[in-house]
């Protein structure tokens, strides 16, 4: 095997183009890193400022301020068939790979699992920190194991999908964020299986497109077109897709919510006794869809077409950004008693 390529190290790097909301900022120091074996050396040679931040396609990120620690980049892509039999394919995906642009090539391979994901933004090495889900599935269904460097032992280790202790948009490497640096991800497809298209009107838009025994590649036209009406395009507008998780809580409590408001759309939790509440539907009812502030800015605001997204108009700050989401959260406990928690790391502020 030949040696890693050398990392590319940056100083005072900007990061508007590599953050999704489009916030200014800049860091000290960021390292692009091709090939996981590099990382030892790369890491090495930087101040001693703490652990440094992964920044991935930078889509579940809101820089409030500078980071103070070192940005790391894993920039590898590649893919690679690790097992095959008649029922299943293992691919191992580098961190580094888009992750839409992978679902888009195992859907080309023939494989099943991942449509009902399609055109999440990111990469692959985020994908089970923050166990993204959508449409009735999440990745750690799909998940085999999960590759990773330990940067305080220095060890390369592989965790089964048990040892990464999935939750709801939660992992190990999310509770012990500063332990890992995830460096490829190991998928076992299925060949063939059932399309998943009972949530959140997949059925209504196959129905549209005329498709009346759809496949893999069907649902992830129909995903696609869904989001695409719902989500506004980082590219054109800033945002980090959905802001906020949907709440957990007691059973008893999102009855008592059901039967005060009986619009509110309830959902099974992670255990019997918890409900899933959607945060979009309570944000909407506390009249934050389609806000924008007047001060500042003027840029920061919430998607008219979705009240989970936090958005940026043009030249909001990371500040301006933080800011209204903590006001939004605040309406929400206070009509509702439910507490609202960020999906996207914040870095420098606490939440």
């Amino acid at each position: 095997m030949s040696p890693p390529s050398p990392p590319t190290v940056l100083r005072d790097a900007p990061l508007r183009a590599r953050n999704t909301f489009g916030v200014s900022a800049r860091a000290a120091w960021l390292v692009e890193v091709d090939d996981a074996r590099a990382l030892p050396d790369a890491l090495a040679g930087l101040p001693d400022s703490g652990p440094p931040i992964v920044l991935g396609g930078g889509s579940n990120l809101l820089f409030v301020a500078d980071p103070q620690v070192p940005l790391l980049a894993l920039t590898g892509t590649r893919i690679e068939v690790i097992g095959e039999d008649d029922e299943r394919t293992l691919l191992r995906v580098d961190a580094g790979a888009g992750w839409h642009d992978f679902v888009m090539e195992t859907l080309a391979r023939g494989l099943n699992g991942l449509e009902n994901l399609a055109l999440i933004p990111g990469t692959v090495g985020a994908a089970p920190i923050q166990n993204i889900g959508a449409y009735g599935v999440e990745v750690r269904e799909f998940v085999h194991a999960v590759e990773a460097w330990e940067p305080a032992t220095g060890r390369f280790l592989r965790l089964s999908a048990a040892e990464c202790a999935f939750a709801y948009r939660d992992s190990v490497f999310k509770r012990e964020r500063d332990r890992y640096i995830v460096t490829a991800v190991e998928f076992a497809l299925p060949r063939r299986a059932a399309p998943r298209i009972g949530y959140a009107g997949i059925g209504e838009e196959l129905a549209a497109m005329g498709v009346t025994a759809p496949d893999a590649r069907d649902v992830a036209t129909a995903v696609i077109a869904i989001r695409r009406r719902k989500l506004p395009d980082p590219a054109v507008l800033g945002n980090a897709g959905s802001f906020f998780k949907n709440p957990i809580v007691p059973a008893a409590q999102a009855e008592a919510l059901g039967q005060a408001h009986p619009g509110l759309p309830v959902f099974p939790g992670d255990a019997s006794d918890r409900r899933k509440l959607s945060a979009a539907w309570l944000i909407d009812a506390c009249g934050w869809k389609g806000h924008r502030d007047t001060h500042g800015s003027g840029d920061a605001g919430i998607a008219a077409s979705h009240a989970l997204v936090l958005v940026n108009h043009g030249h909001a700050s990371g500040q301006e950004l933080f800011d209204l989401a903590r006001r939004v959260a605040d309406s929400v406990n206070v009509r509702f008693g439910v507490a609202l928690e960020p999906e996207p790391r914040i870095v420098g502020a606490s939440w």
